[in-house]
Formats: structure tokens, C-alpha cells, sequence
């Protein structure tokens, strides 16, 4: 479905036909006018009409509708076409969630795709129409504003998953933690949150070292001004803190994990130990009792009135004895 349809003229908005062909062709004959053209989960049949009107690539238009694509940059004859995916991060359940927002640039105009939620769309055309002077330069910046909005994003939600690893951190750690196997669960959770954020901040490293035309790709790409590509270049400084930060992340988990594990197996080994002692000092009792139980003739002390206190004295004596032996090895 359309979300928002309009025409900037010299970067201020107004209403231009409903027509799509019509309205192009205004902005297009304006020479200082593009369209926008905003769609959410577009059906194929909605799509069929922007497709021929826009002239866009059956591929791209087929990742387009089907989304669940990897953010990139692909360049067609007519269009340049970029996916990006914003995500959000439910702090209360722990998860991270990514959307899909698609965008195709070409001569006057620029149409985005919306797939799922936590997208910057809207805030970013409200933004941008209080700022002609950006508008002024034309697709390029619907462009950009979207990718920096994106990118400003993640390093929101960096913080906020750090700062909630900070907390599991200190749980694990904590003297009074009982290493249950939920907090492992929520380890693991966590790691995979992790890795979902990092399928949206990851491939989206190369598309922005495009569009700021560096390294192999000083060239530039079609369909973006020149002198866009220090702003795409500040995008792309704040998306490898992301990443870095993203990897930091990863890493930390990845250790909390181990030392929490080391910590269960830790605990289990002194569970053992005192296990093995107590077994220890109920066995001998259990053997003394067994032996005298035999009722033997020739045993020692057999008929000695004192040989019953006697023998339970001695099984009391080596009781202490293992006890203190095993308190004084760290064993109860």
C-alpha cells in the first residue's frame, strides 16, 4: 500500500497529480523537482504499476516484495537499488528484531519499501521536510538521511544491549548466584540476540564504503552526487563503531558463557567432594557394624561387658577424625 506520495520542488513539498507517470513526469520536466514515493508490504499486483511506471529491474523488484534480504547495493541501467534493516530492541524481553526497508533512486525520484516494523521512514521525511536546504540536493539525500538515521539507531541499541549485559555480567558473577541452568538459557538468548543484530550492522559495512567512494570504490556510484560522499563516509565511521562494538559484544558472551560453565563445573566438583566425604565417614561405621555383625566366636573383646560402648567410642573417634581431616582440606 502507498504510504506517501509527493513532489519537492526545490525542497519544500506540494502536491503533485495522482497519476504516478504524470507526477514523474512534472518532477522530471521541473529540473529541480523529485518525486518520493513511501510503500509499506507492497502485493505484487500494487508493485506491477510502480514497476512499469518507475522503469525498475525485475530483480530488484522481486527482493523488493519477497524482503529477507541481506542489506547491499546493486546498480541497474535505470535505478540504484539499496537494502538496509533497521532494528529495535525490546529491552523487557530481551529481544532484538529487524525490519527491512528497501530503497530505489534514479532520475527524479526515489521510491522506499517498508517491510516489518522499527523503520525510520516517517521520522525521516518529517525531518527532512523541515530542512529544504537538504531536500534542495535531491534524492541523494533521502538517501542518506535514511542510512544515517539507520546507523544513529544501532548505535542506540548497542548501548542498550551492553548496558543489559553489564546486569547478566554482574548476575553470573555475583557471590549469591546460584548458576542455575536458567541463567545459562539466558546467556545463550542473549548471544542469539547478538547475532541477529550483527546480520543487520555487518553487510551493510561494503554498501556505505560505496556510496563514500573509498578504497576500490573511488569511483563513486551512479545515481549519488559527489558530494554526498562525505556524508556517506560519516555514516560509515559510525556503522564500524557499531560493528566493533557489535564484535566486542559478541566476544564478552562468549566469555561470560565460558566462566559461568567453568563456574557450574567448579561447583559440581565441590558437590563431589563433599559427597565422597560424607560417604567416606558413613563407610566406616558400616564396616565395623558389619564386622561385629557376623557374631563370630574368636573377635576381639567378644565377651568383654565394655566391648558395645567400646566399639561404638571407637566408630565415634574416627568420625571426628575424618571430619577434621576433611574440614581441614576444604572438602565439607
Amino acid at each position: 500500500m502507498i504510504v506517501d506520495c509527493a513532489i519537492y520542488r526545490d525542497g519544500r513539498r506540494s502536491d503533485g497529480p495522482d497519476d504516478l507517470s504524470d507526477a514523474l513526469a512534472e518532477a522530471r520536466a521541473d529540473g529541480n523537482a523529485f518525486l518520493w514515493l513511501g510503500l509499506h508490504e507492497p502485493t505484487e499486483q500494487e508493485f506491477t504499476h510502480v514497476t512499469r511506471e518507475f522503469g525498475l529491474h525485475p530483480l530488484a523488484v522481486e527482493d523488493a516484495l519477497k524482503a529477507h534480504q541481506r542489506p547491499k547495493i546493486e546498480v541497474y541501467d535505470d535505478s540504484l537499488f539499496m537494502v538496509l534493516k533497521p532494528v529495535t530492541y525490546d529491552a523487557d524481553n530481551d529481544t532484538v528484531s529487524s525490519g527491512e526497508v528497501m530503497l530505489f533512486l534514479g532520475n527524479s525520484f526515489v521510491v522506499t519499501v517498508r517491510h516489518g516494523e522499527g523503520s525510520p521512514l516517517g521520522e525521516v521525511r518529517d525531518r527532512l521536510e523541515k530542512d529544504p536546504d537538504m531536500l534542495r540536493h535531491g534524492p541523494t539525500t533521502v538517501m542518506y538521511a535514511i542510512a544515517d538515521a539507520t546507523v544513529d539507531h544501532y548505535l542506540e541499541v548497542a548501548t542498550e544491549l551492553q548496558t543489559d549485559l553489564e546486569e547478566l555480567e554482574a548476575e553470573v558473577f555475583s557471590p549469591s548466584a546460584g548458576g542455575t541452568r536458567n541463567t545459562a538459557s539466558r546467556i545463550y538468548t542473549f548471544k542469539r540476540q547478538i547475532l541477529e543484530f550483527r546480520r543487520a550492522t555487518g553487510p551493510l559495512a561494503v554498501p556505505l564504503t560505496r556510496l563514500a567512494g573509498m578504497g576500490q570504490f573511488s569511483s563513486g556510484v551512479p545515481f549519488v552526487e559527489g558530494e554526498a560522499q562525505p556524508f556517506f563516509r560519516d555514516v560509515s565511521d559510525h556503522l564500524t563503531r557499531v560493528n566493533e562494538s557489535v564484535e566486542g559484544l559478541d566476544r564478552l558472551v562468549s566469555d561470560i558463557l565460558s566462566a559461568h560453565l567453568a563456574q557450574m563445573s567448579v561447583r559440581q566438583n565441590d558437590d563431589m567432594r563433599k559427597i565422597s566425604a560424607w560417604a567416606a565417614m558413613a563407610a566406616v561405621p558400616t564396616m565395623i557394624a558389619g564386622i561385629y555383625g557376623m557374631n563370630f566366636d574368636h573377635m576381639p573383646e567378644l565377651h568383654w561387658v565394655w566391648s558395645y560402648p567400646a566399639v561404638v567410642l571407637l566408630m565415634v573417634v574416627l568420625e571426628i577424625g575424618l571430619y577434621r581431616l576433611f574440614k581441614q582440606r576444604g572438602w565439607m
